[in-house]
């Protein structure tokens, strides 16, 4: 059985929780012979893989599975070979060869009719392009989180742009759009995706409930909207959980399932940080053996990070929302040095390959600014 992620997907342009404006314009350059390369930028959870994959059916037809390309950015940049692996991406004929994959046609371009159209895959406008059987743009490149991919390969990325991308288009998404060179934003339509409000993700939660004829308990809806903190993605995964082991007739469980998005660990974590406590050894009888075991939080940050798949990235997004979405009464002082302490931090990431260093660099400045006797 298909996840409610997959089945629940926006199949149509007006099917996106994002303003009118937004789905008006996708609707109107998406139906032209000339669409934009793209930029979509906007929080997690808010809609920016939904819109790039209805732009690539509509703008390449049935056959866009086959001529849509994704490359996630963040899984390669600081991995060994880092810019082989990208440059391969792009030039899947060797990276001396001047053929790359933007100048690449496909037979499925031009060959429209032997497709069949069905209902899972409706054109999102509507209708199909009316410019004939062959379309002009054969190809789409999606870079997500483009933002984390160095100056030398956006750069890289803008040359193949002017040069080989005259049958193909690029659409790039990303969290934090300042970071992406402004010669590669002057070449993109920017799309900026607003977060999402408790609301509207409650009305999307209640319209699935409808279709699916599930029995709910009042206000759980409500539950998972405001724990899913403005993310769509992560309100529809909880829902499915809960609905999957029977437990929408129960708001308890809501916490208890989203508990396991690591903040209760995170927050133990910080509590260490703060006494001090950042990386040591400790003697501890186990199986009538002494054994010297690491403790402190580079201890909990290694099993939270190998238990839930987490990033370095992704642990201070969590340490900031702790700090600033908890019940923490810390001064104004004490908080404008922990928020500038991981600022730098997510920059020094994003910079750097090794992302357990300047994680216990945060740790250490959280230890000297909320320092508590142990």
């Amino acid at each position: 059985m298909a996840s409610w992620l997959e089945s629940k997907a926006p199949r149509l342009y007006s099917d996106l929780l994002c303003p009118k404006e937004i789905r008006d314009y996708l609707q109107h350059v998406t139906t032209t012979s000339e669409p934009p390369h793209l930029l979509i930028s906007g929080p997690s959870g808010c809609g920016k893989t939904a819109i790039h994959r209805l732009v690539c059916r509509q703008v390449l037809g049935l056959s866009w599975k086959s001529t849509s390309h994704v490359l996630q950015a963040r899984n390669i940049v600081r991995k060994e070979g880092a810019m082989a692996n990208f440059e391969a991406f792009l030039r899947p004929a060797g990276s001396e060869s001047g053929d790359t994959l933007a100048s690449r046609t496909s037979l499925d371009s031009f060959q429209l009719l032997e497709y069949e159209e069905t209902a899972s895959s409706p054109p999102p406008a509507g209708a199909e392009l009316a410019i004939g059987d062959h379309r002009p743009i054969s190809r789409i490149l999606i870079i997500e989180d483009a933002d984390f991919l160095t100056r030398g390969m956006q750069a890289y990325l803008r040359r193949m742009m002017e040069k080989t991308s005259i049958n193909a288009r690029f659409i790039f998404t990303a969290t934090t759009p300042s970071r992406v060179i402004d010669a590669l934003r002057s070449r993109t339509y920017h799309i900026r995706l607003p977060p999402l409000t408790s609301h509207q993700i409650e009305h999307r939660l209640e319209e699935i409930i409808s279709q699916e004829k599930c029995q709910v308990t009042k206000g759980i809806l409500g539950d998972i909207a405001h724990v899913s903190n403005g993310n769509l993605r992560k309100a529809i995964f909880l829902t499915d959980a809960l609905r999957h082991h029977g437990h929408l007739d129960d708001r308890k469980k809501v916490q208890l399932v989203a508990s396991n998005i690591v903040s209760r660990e995170i927050q133990l974590m910080v509590e260490e940080a703060m006494r001090g406590r950042i990386a040591e050894w400790k003697w501890e009888r186990k199986d009538n053996k002494n054994t010297l075991e690491f403790k402190g939080a580079m201890s909990m940050l290694d099993k939270i990070m190998a238990k839930h798949y987490l990033s370095a990235e992704d642990i201070v997004e969590h340490i900031h929302s702790f700090l600033v979405r908890g019940r923490t009464h810390f001064d104004i002082d004490a908080m404008d040095v922990l928020m500038n302490a991981i600022a730098q931090c997510d920059v020094s990431l994003r910079r750097g390959s090794k992302g357990r260093i300047h994680l216990e660099s945060l740790f250490f400045t959280i230890a000297e600014t909320l320092g508590q006797p142990s």
